[in-house]
């Protein structure tokens, strides 16, 4: 079932790509590192200089700070078997978690790692950036939610891809002002617009990781990081060997 998700969402965005001006980029790999093959990405970022992963699935769902270079863990938080993590990020000095099915999002300091609060979340947890204002989160479906500091919502706007809900929204980033989304079950990210919903580019990411790093454990490509700093951008996905530093080439 879901490997007949990936194609027909595949189909379907280049479908919509060719019928309108929504630009069409494939990834280039400017570098490649390390990455734990046990971690299960949910979330991925760079705060201060320093990257951050949450990772998911019961009784393996962990906060961690990761050093890019050698993909070593510096330090792990681990989390009850009964929550699911997903998406993460740091907005003022806080970093909030989701989790998938529990409806609980978590608040810790972003800087020492010490847990904070707990909050009543209305929804599935899947990705969550910030503008640097609010909360921005996805739930699975065509939707993204632009919330306060304390997850109370401001608005809602739907995904369309030429007027078509684009499903599946997952892991999210936001970047030089635009959001972009990882979505599920298939190798594309799109670009999207937060102010209209409208996706303004389609990200093929086919072929990333090489076939023969591939284990039964691999799954789908998931985890987005922009490094504000140096401007870069990486990709990952659930329980790869590698994350990758990519560069934007336009297709013609």
């Amino acid at each position: 079932m879901r490997t007949f998700l990936a194609i027909f969402t595949m189909a379907f965005m280049l479908a919509s790509c060719a019928d309108a001006a929504v630009k069409e980029y494939k990834v280039e790999v400017v570098a490649e590192y390390p990455h734990d093959t046990g971690a299960y990405t949910q979330g991925l970022f760079f705060h201060r200089g320093e990257m951050f992963e949450t990772t998911g699935l019961n009784g393996q769902s962990t906060l961690r700070k990761v050093d890019l270079a050698t993909g070593k863990v510096l330090k792990r938080l681990d989390f009850d078997k009964k929550y699911f993590l997903e998406g993460s990020v740091v907005l003022d000095g806080n970093l909030y978690i989701l989790t998938w099915e529990s409806r609980v999002a978590f608040v810790y300091d972003a800087e020492t790692l010490e847990y904070k609060s707990s909050w009543s979340y209305p929804r599935e947890g899947w990705g969550i950036t910030t503008d640097g204002k609010q909360l921005i989160a996805s739930d699975g479906s065509a939707n993204l939610y632009f919330m306060d500091k304390n997850f109370k919502l401001d608005r809602k706007v739907t995904v369309k891809l030429n007027d078509r809900p684009v499903m599946w929204l997952n892991e999210l980033e936001y970047i030089d002002g635009k959001i972009w989304a990882n979505v599920y079950t298939t190798d594309e990210i799109v670009i999207i617009n937060p102010k209209s919903g409208s996706v303004e580019a389609v990200v093929d990411c086919k072929g990333l990781l090489p076939k023969n790093l591939y284990k039964p454990s691999t799954d789908v490509l998931n985890g987005i990081a922009y490094h504000p700093e140096t401007e870069k951008i990486y990709l990952t996905g659930k329980n790869w060997p590698r994350l990758y530093e990519v560069r934007l080439v336009e297709r013609k």
